[in-house]
């Protein structure tokens, strides 16, 4: 049964490898190997997750991409909870508006994944005075994050020692505080762009690491004995509208 789906180009109509859409374009992909290939057609399942993923997926200068409305029938999707899907055929029907994301949104976003899986005190009390913008000072963000870094390099010691036999738990455990780590990351850089002097670079390391920490959180979610997929899009759209409420 065909979706409807969603794909972000450069200001050209294009994706990777020079391949053209515009309005009524199909393409087709034979479906044979893995979702991150050529072998399948990317698409993602909400317009505000393909702007807040597009820092890791197709990197579009998002002042100057273009966002589809597309059918297609998904045949692969890389993770239950859907980060990016698969088609072995879509067709690109019009072009809509680019959802307006700010880094701070960006960042909230990954926040909201890490906090899904991670529980550690200190880190939810950091990340919930980040949130609410009450405490963004450098301190406390690198309070919180030591202990995730630590936990995440102790997970990393132990299921290397015993790799064979490393548990969804411990695989689980040492994906959140990646999560955790890379959410605080990002929000490190995101203060660092308000320096006019950096302020490109940092942003574009905030919108990876808040990336790295949803794709880390989407992991630790599914490395558990039950599968729990993240909710994104809910999770993209709280990202959003408890920011606009803050402003």
């Amino acid at each position: 049964m065909p979706e409807t789906l969603y794909k972000l180009t450069d200001e050209n109509d294009q994706t990777y490898g020079g391949c053209q859409w515009g309005e009524g374009v199909t393409h087709t992909a034979d479906g044979l190997g893995k979702i991150c290939t050529c072998h399948w057609i990317h698409s993602t399942t909400d317009p505000l997750l393909a702007v807040l993923l597009n820092p890791a997926q197709g990197r579009y200068d998002l002042a100057t991409a273009h966002l589809w409305r597309c059918s297609g029938v998904v045949g692969k999707e890389d993770t239950p909870s859907r980060l990016k899907v698969g088609c072995t055929d879509a067709t690109t029907i019009e072009r809509i508006p680019l959802p307006v994301v700010t880094a701070e949104q960006t960042v909230r976003f990954g926040i909201l994944c890490a906090l899904e899986v991670y529980g550690e005190k200190k880190y939810v009390a950091w990340a919930e005075n980040w949130l609410s913008g009450k405490d963004r000072t450098s301190g406390s963000a690198e309070a919180a994050a030591r202990g995730a870094a630590v936990e995440a390099a102790e997970s990393s010691r132990v299921r290397s020692s015993h790799r064979s036999a490393a548990t969804a738990a411990e695989a689980a455990a040492w994906a959140a505080a990646n999560a955790a780590w890379a959410a605080w990351a990002a929000a490190k850089a995101a203060t660092a762009a308000a320096d006019a002097d950096v302020a490109e670079w940092a942003a574009a390391e905030a919108g990876w690491a808040a990336w790295a920490a949803v794709d880390a959180a989407v992991a630790a979610a599914e490395a558990a004995t039950a599968v729990r997929p993240l909710d994104l899009i809910a999770l993209a759209r709280r990202a959003i509208s408890e920011e606009a409420s803050d402003g």
